[in-house]
């Protein structure tokens, strides 16, 4: 249009300089992905040259240079002060005639493309913004729900100030940009309506691990800034990319978030947007289908795929057509920059967990806690304390610098907040929802954020190691590495670390912690009593029904882990006792009392039981929906504590009766060797499977005869006992001979590298291990020092 203003729709990235990063976004995507279903709204830019030209108004741009060349950063109130008055400054300063003069232009002629009844979004887009070294995500501000020419002029002068926020100037400061470097692009987009829709952010990558083989989706109701803020815990979603290119269901994660308030238009109002309280019914539903996210994802895809880098985009459905649009895209900055190089924190010991929430990356932070509820008091947070607030955005950068770890009773994995302290490598809780009131200021706290998606905050500075693990090419061994792998949070995570698969996948874990409910209890919902009904009413409120609800859990954990490992995931099913089910919400309703349940009611002779079968039937038709329709046929079967051989032909004959047919569609099933019996009939047993995992620790605790839960005796547990090798011999020889599988995925191997060593010498197929001990057990077995 001219040197003023350009209308995106004629904007790419060779007009960073111009317009900055976010607006040249977005007219590269409208130039370039319109036609591949990338829908981004229209509107129009000013310039960088605007900014300039304006700035040199009555010596703006000297006064300013003049006030930040005096500024201290670190001196919070100072840096306060001096911002304070730029933007007064800035506020106070008319627009030049000619910069006036485009943005009428261009206003009169969006009204004639939309119409009078649109409103606009006016963001900020700095020259130096979404550049692939920095993240100045939320530096700037963003208005919504603007309408009519002279509330446009008014909030690209709010833009204009904007760029010197406390946040932002602290960041330049920080990140080593010269501030007369950076200019700001006032950038006016048509509203989408997701006010009475939703919106969130999405990355192409997992933002905790760096995976790069998922999108991660979050969403709530309303406008954006909710999400992005950290005001909300939104929804989450994980779509798997190889599986969406497939065509098929690719959804294998989804968490319902707290979504308690909302943003919408605030017609007659004093300001035009309000925050509102979501119906308490709606918090416990998903603001997007499964049809939405994988949509969105496709949209994700498209513009990774362009910019050739993992991306962060922010999106909006419109309630009125129903449409997802495209509002921002940026290159992500933290777990692209990750190398070859693997973090791991873990604590030695474990105290009261005072808090909990969602993790922002993998450490372990420990200190002082100062609660403070205001920006007014940052002053109190000092160098290696722990920053706990409601909810922390952008403006709270200079303190969360010093913060040895972040605690916030609001917010999700996208929000600014988030972003930031991934940047900073401070560990960070997110959306505890009670932190303010259970941690005390001036107690003494650990932050982990390496226990998985959960966040714990623990009472006291506990014991931690941190150890840094070079993951160059792995000396070759004559056998496979797999890994011990329960807790589908992880999954991404440990993906990273070389293997060859998950050789144990335990099916109990999934059910005891995203389940937690007893499947008897939900078979029987209806019939409940009113007070169980309560409580497991809101926790199943997502889904179609009760039984709905536990197979789709099963599958989005199966599905998590089959798709982090592309090799074989062995999954083990239910192998719960009965007094760990009686542990789950309504067991104790269903499960009997046994004197010894570690010999009891568990394993094989559940499945078959009349009174345990159809329970079992929702684990067959989940493993069933994860390989035949989602496709990861990697998933293999395997089967707990088989003490008989017509226990043996019972349940492989249940399972072809529930659809897993043996040897169909490539189905292998494998049998836990861990009752001496496995072993002693090894050949027979081997009859009705494709081979063994040898449970280690049943099988030393069943062939000594003794309890290693028994103080007295359990100093006789041990593994390598002669009697117990001579077991894992005769299984491992018979495997052999008949040419079958044959793997350990007891904590055996983990626990002593000497035994890992011995069975590779007796030819096991592979040895599955712990997480944490794969890299040692692998150097040792091949003779070298870890």
């Amino acid at each position: 249009m001219n040197n003023y203003v350009q209308w995106l729709s004629e904007l790419g990235m060779d007009d960073v300089e111009h317009v900055g990063g976010k607006n040249a976004s977005l007219g590269e995507m409208i130039q370039n992905l319109s036609n591949l279903g990338v829908q981004v709204p229209g509107g129009f830019a000013t310039t960088a040259f605007a900014y300039r030209e304006y700035l040199a108004t009555d010596g703006l741009a000297d006064r300013i240079n003049e006030a930040l060349g005096e500024l201290d950063v670190d001196n919070v109130r100072a840096l306060a002060e001096t911002g304070a008055r730029i933007r007064q400054w800035i506020m106070e300063t008319p627009f030049q005639a000619a910069l006036n003069q485009a943005i009428d232009e261009a206003y009169v002629a969006l009204i004639e493309e939309y119409g009078e009844e649109v409103t606009w979004a006016v963001r900020s887009s700095a020259t130096a913004e979404d550049l692939p070294d920095a993240s100045f995500a939320g530096q700037q501000e963003t208005f919504l729900n603007v309408s009519g020419l002279d509330n446009i002029k008014k909030q690209i002068h709010e833009v204009f100030a904007s760029l010197f926020n406390d946040r932002a100037i602290a960041y330049r400061e920080h990140q080593g940009f010269e501030h007369s470097l950076v200019a700001l692009s006032a950038g006016v987009q048509k509203m989408i309506r997701s006010d009475i829709g939703a919106s969130g952010v999405m990355f192409t990558l997992d933002t905790e691990s760096g995976f790069r083989d998922a999108v991660f989706v979050t969403s709530s109701y309303g406008l954006g800034e909710m999400v992005v803020q950290g005001a909300v815990n939104p929804d989450e979603f994980y779509v798997h990319k190889p599986t969406l290119a497939a065509g098929r269901p690719a959804v294998v994660r989804r968490n319902v978030g707290g979504k308690a308030i909302k943003m919408v238009y605030n017609p007659g109002g004093n300001s035009p947007v309000k925050i509102i309280d979501v119906d308490e019914a709606e918090r416990h539903l998903f603001s997007i289908t499964d049809a939405e996210a994988e949509e969105l994802a496709r949209q994700a895809v498209t513009i990774e795929k362009h910019y050739q880098r993992p991306m962060d985009i922010e999106w909006a459905r419109d309630g009125i057509d129903g449409r997802l649009y495209i509002v921002q895209a940026r290159p992500e900055t933290v777990q692209s920059r990750s190398g070859n190089i693997m973090e791991r924190y873990e604590l030695k010991t474990k105290g009261k967990v005072l808090t909990e929430g969602r993790s922002i990356g993998s450490r372990i932070g420990a200190g002082t806690a100062k609660v403070v509820m205001s920006l007014d008091d940052m002053d109190h947070v000092q160098p290696g304390d722990v920053l706990v607030t409601d909810m922390t955005d952008p403006d709270w950068e200079p303190i969360m610098k010093r913060a040895a770890a972040i605690v916030t009773n609001r917010g999700g994995r996208t929000c600014h907040a988030a972003i930031i302290a991934r940047e900073l490598g401070v560990p960070a809780v997110v959306g505890c929802n009670d932190a303010t009131q259970h941690i005390q200021n001036g107690q003494e706290v650990t932050v982990s954020c390496a226990e998985g998606d959960t966040g714990f905050i623990y009472d006291g500075k506990l014991d931690f190691e941190y150890k840094t693990i070079e993951l160059d090419a792995m000396p070759e061994i004559p056998t496979k590495i797999m890994m011990n792998v329960g807790n589908p949070d992880r999954a991404f995570d440990f993906a990273s670390i070389p293997n060859a698969g998950i050789g144990l996948a335990r099916l109990e874990f999934i059910i005891n912690n995203m389940i937690g409910i007893h499947p008897q209890a939900l078979l029987e919902y209806d019939n409940l009593p009113d007070e169980l009904k309560a409580e497991i009413g809101p926790r199943i409120a997502a889904y179609k029904s009760p039984t709905d609800f536990y197979i789709s859990k099963i599958v989005e954990g199966v599905s998590t882990l089959a798709a982090a490992f592309p090799g074989p995931v062995i999954v083990r099913m239910s192998d719960f006792k009965s007094n760990e089910y009686a542990n789950l919400i309504g067991g104790t309703r269903y499960e009997p009392e046994e004197e010894n349940p570690m010999i009891g009611f568990r394993g094989a002779s559940r499945y078959i039981s009349k009174s345990f079968a159809p329970c079992w039937e929702m684990e067959c038709k989940a493993l069933k929906y994860v390989r035949e329709v989602m496709g990861f046929s990697n998933v293999e079967i395997m089967i707990p504590f088989v003490r008989t051989l017509s226990e043996a032909k019972g349940v492989v004959e249940a399972l072809e009766a529930n659809g897993l047919k043996r040897g169909e569609n490539g189905l292998r099933l494998i049998m836990m060797c861990e009752l001496p019996s496995n072993a002693v009939l090894a050949e027979e047993f081997l009859e009705y499977f494709d081979g063994f995992s040898i449970g280690s620790n049943d099988m030393t605790q069943l062939t000594l005869g003794l309890d290693r839960d028994s103080s007295l005796i359990a100093h006789s547990f041990d593994e390598r006992d002669p009697a117990v090798m001579k077991m894992l011999s005769m299984a491992i020889s018979t495997c052999r001979a008949k040419g079958k599988y044959v793997g350990i995925c007891g904590q055996g191997p983990s626990d002593h590298p000497d035994l890992a060593k011995w069975l590779l010498e007796q030819g096991i197929s592979s040895v599955s291990l712990n997480p944490d001990t794969v890299i040692d057990t692998w150097l040792f077995m091949a003779g070298q020092q870890a």
